[in-house]
């Protein structure tokens, strides 16, 4: 297993109508298992797979620059994972979800 990273475009600043939706985009994404609480990960973080970054795992994070997901995890599993979340995130979110540094952000006032 690999550390991977990746960076969305799904800002902090979006509204809120956007951040509650979010919730939903995780839950149909593989290997979901909640948010951290009780001890097992970090108090509010979603997980997949696992709360132990050193098991196969995936979290994220609001970051200034996007949504960050950190993993471990196996290269070629992680490229699927991360495509299907742009994906499913996408068709919740209603505008195009990409990795800002593939070039793919486009802002979400473009959303139809």
């Amino acid at each position: 297993m690999k550390h991977q990273e990746c960076n969305l475009n799904i800002r902090y600043d979006l509204p809120e109508d956007i951040w509650d939706k979010l919730p939903l985009v995780y839950e149909k994404m593989p290997g979901w298992i909640g948010f951290g609480k009780n001890g097992k990960g970090e108090d509010g973080i979603p997980y997949w797979f696992s709360f132990d970054e050193n098991e196969k795992s995936i979290l994220a994070s609001v970051e200034p620059s996007g949504l960050q997901f950190f993993a471990n995890m196996e290269s070629n599993e992680w490229i699927e994972w991360k495509t299907e979340i742009k994906r499913v995130a996408t068709a919740i979110l209603k505008f195009k979800v990409g990795e800002i540094e593939e070039g793919e952000e486009i802002e979400w006032t473009n959303r139809k």
